[in-house]
């Protein structure tokens, strides 16, 4: 019953969005934006939210936040709103510009003075989009019909940004964006990562974040498994790390930080792992566990693309491998032909490689690494916030 009466209040709130679209003028001094489908104050749009902090232009512009709790904190002057509420279908008539970095849901309609700016939210190793060739994602496997609704989808957008040459070339393919504008200016979420790369900044972090200092940070950022899954859109964490294991070996020298992808909402109980295992859930900035880690874990993340900017030690822990790649999603290319650090499937490999990382990193895996680095962050200089609001403002005053 429950059920159905939420259901109800949906179909009346898409009703009086239509409404809203049709009979509301736009406003053109506000600025929406949505992290992760309003589950966190992170990523791409927080630092551009920042950047118009800065600049003092939350006095001139109604800047407005969708969050699933709106309960975040968020500095500065802004609104609040709960996502799928009615406020949230109002601002979303009548916003001059959105900030997403995500596909939206297919019920949105881009009015036509509406400028969309598509943030994304990593460079891609995993197929996107047009390109995918196989699927099974939280049930779905009809992979023409999901093809079909993510061309819908980006028809929407106006403008997408880019941390590479690479990935510009791939969203062209992956979103058609052949002939729509990409804003190459490496990702806005990565500034923080040249600006607070400083023992004072890190520690104040650690601080905040009740890390100890006097032990090595390994930081562990899996992706999630299209195919593990409790519906869609709510992943299960997967792993297959012994953590009694790894505590028995790592613990006098290392604390482990979990974070999970924010499609993921398993709440993991390490209770026996305290002050050796730390877990953040999705609302954490990932950007600061980066800052405070001195090596990272990952599989076929993107935070691999994020984190070598910091040129600091990657393990790659790829346990299920050939499935993924064959079974679930696909690459771009073969990471691991030519790896930027050890690609291990075994617990006990992965031990040997946590031990093994200082020396290998500046040796065994110093020029895969420097190739790695050129490729994938040749544009990202710690202003691509500043770009972004800049070509934002332009953008806007000459649609006047």
């Amino acid at each position: 019953m429950r059920k159905m009466t939420q259901e109800f209040i949906q179909v009346i709130l898409l009703v009086i969005y239509r409404i809203f679209v049709k009979l509301l003028p736009i406003n053109h001094k506000v600025i929406l934006f949505e992290s992760n489908h309003g589950r966190n104050y992170c990523d791409n749009p927080k630092y551009i939210y920042e950047e118009f902090i800065k600049r003092g232009l939350d006095k001139e512009y109604n800047l407005v936040w969708i969050l699933e709790d709106t309960d975040i904190e968020i500095l500065g002057r802004n609104k609040k709103i709960k996502r799928l509420g009615l406020k949230y279908f109002y601002y979303l008539a009548i916003a001059k510009i959105w900030i997403f970095n995500c596909r939206e849901p297919e019920f949105l309609v881009k009015r036509k003075d509406c400028i969309y700016v598509q943030t994304w939210h990593g460079t891609p190793l995993k197929k996107l989009g047009l390109d995918m060739t196989v699927m099974n994602m939280g049930g779905k496997t009809d992979l023409e019909a999901y093809k079909k609704e993510f061309y819908d989808s980006t028809r929407k957008w106006d403008f997408i940004i880019s941390q590479n040459k690479y990935s510009t070339e791939i969203f062209k393919s992956a979103f058609t964006f052949e002939n729509k504008e990409i804003w190459e200016i490496g990702y806005p979420r990565n500034d923080i990562l040249i600006e607070g790369n400083n023992a004072d900044y890190i520690n104040k972090l650690k601080q905040k974040l009740g890390i100890p200092n006097d032990k090595k940070v390994i930081l562990y950022a899996p992706t999630w498994r299209d195919d593990e899954y409790h519906n869609y859109d709510w992943y299960k964490f997967s792993t297959n790390i012994d953590l009694d294991y790894m505590r028995k070996h790592l613990e006098d020298e290392y604390v482990l930080i979990i974070k999970m992808h924010y499609l993921v909402m398993d709440k993991l109980d390490v209770d026996a792992y305290r002050g050796f295992v730390y877990v953040y859930t999705p609302t954490q900035d990932i950007q600061e566990l980066y800052l405070v880690s001195d090596i990272l874990i990952t599989d076929y993340s993107s935070v691999m693309f994020d984190y070598s900017m910091l040129k600091r030690p990657i393990i790659f822990y790829a346990y299920d491998l050939d499935k993924y790649k064959n079974n679930i999603r696909g690459f771009y290319f073969d990471l691991f032909e030519d790896a930027p650090g050890p690609v291990v499937t075994k617990n006990d490999e992965l031990l040997k490689a946590i031990r093994d990382i200082e020396h290998d990193f500046q040796h065994k895996y110093k020029y895969s690494f420097v190739k790695f680095y050129n490729k994938f962050n040749h544009i990202d200089d710690g202003k691509a916030s500043e770009k972004f609001v800049d070509n934002l403002l332009s953008k806007i005053k000459n649609q006047k």
